[in-house]
């Protein structure tokens, strides 16, 4: 019977597994494990020990291999055997191979084993508050693995469409729970360019002569301005979009940006943004929050972002200072 109709025949058998069509270049999966295991130990009986199989199972695998190549791979000798030059050849192609699948399985199998948690937040906290510290949390927890979702828009917690979120406002939004991370210190921001330029921004009273950089919903603006007895009605402004577009703006000095200074360390830092005025303003109407599905309970790597995220930010409060105490 031809090889090609003993195939068929194998892949015809019945059974509680389906036969799996022989390949017709690669050999079968055993006879190679069996080579390899020969040409490393160099002896049938310690190949047959770690493949836990007969020595005569070993051979017939070997003389099975070596008919379906065409060569010779091993010179038996009285007490063991030799590759032949092709056997070595082989041999570092095989165990070249098995090396790849070794290590593609090793990391399919960590990340399996790792907790994937999905978080939604804004892509300027992401940006400018979150990813400077994420390499923090990754080495304090490598068994958890964060799917990080920038969006503008509310993620349905309710309905599967993250874990959790990170959001900015006043902590009052339908069908979650809250829990205040940090409560903003507000303060305009502008380019040392435009700061030059002029006219002057000293004082609370002086962001009514420049142009103010708004995001779609301004209540930071709103806080600050009530806080300090202002009317903005009148002010020029440039309405954007997301708040990473309002900083670069800002940056390019086309106006004031209303600073959310817990966020901008690196900006100010820098020198790419200024604080020229006094006044800093905190509200629990403008803070970050992390945000749950009503009534859930987080899993333990949502507890264990949960308690990073809190850390971190008591940390960034401590730094930035309290607005009351004049820090």
């Amino acid at each position: 019977m031809s090889r090609e109709r003993r195939t068929l025949a194998r892949d015809r058998l019945p059974g509680s597994i389906a036969a799996v069509r022989s390949s017709p270049t690669l050999p079968p999966l055993q006879a190679l494990r069996a080579f390899e295991a020969v040409a490393r130990r160099l002896s049938f009986r310690r190949a047959g020990e770690d493949l836990l199989i007969t020595q005569s199972a070993v051979s017939h695998h070997i003389r099975a291999l070596e008919q379906d190549l065409g060569v010779r791979l091993f010179v038996r000798k009285a007490r063991g055997v030799e590759l032949t030059p092709e056997g070595e050849r082989y041999h570092d192609a095989v165990r070249r191979a098995f090396a790849i699948i070794a290590e593609g399985t090793t990391e399919l199998r960590g990340r399996a084993a790792k907790a994937r948690l999905r978080v939604s937040l804004l892509p300027s906290f992401t940006a400018n508050w979150l990813v400077p510290r994420l390499g923090g949390f990754a080495d304090a927890h490598p068994g958890i693995e964060l799917e990080l979702e920038p969006t503008l828009d509310l993620a349905d917690l309710g309905a599967g469409a993250a874990d959790l979120a990170i959001r900015y406002g006043d902590g009052r939004w339908d069908g979650v729970d809250c829990r205040m991370l940090m409560q903003e210190r507000l303060s305009p921001v502008a380019s040392p360019a435009l700061l030059r330029r002029g006219p002057a921004l000293t004082e609370s009273a002086d962001v009514l002569g420049h142009t103010l950089l708004l995001t779609v919903r301004p209540y930071d603006w709103t806080i600050w301005a009530e806080a300090n007895g202002l009317d903005l009605a009148g002010a020029r402004s440039i309405q954007l979009s997301d708040y990473n577009i309002t900083l670069q703006a800002a940056v390019d000095g086309q106006g004031v940006a209303m600073g959310r200074l817990l966020m901008l360390g690196g900006r100010l830092r820098s020198g790419a943004l200024v604080r020229p005025c006094a006044s800093v303003v905190s509200s629990p109407r403008a803070a970050h929050w992390l945000v749950t599905a009503r009534g859930s309970r987080l899993s333990a790597a949502g507890e264990a972002f949960a308690d990073w995220l809190a850390a971190e930010a008591a940390a960034t409060e401590a730094q930035v200072g309290d607005p009351a105490s004049g820090a």
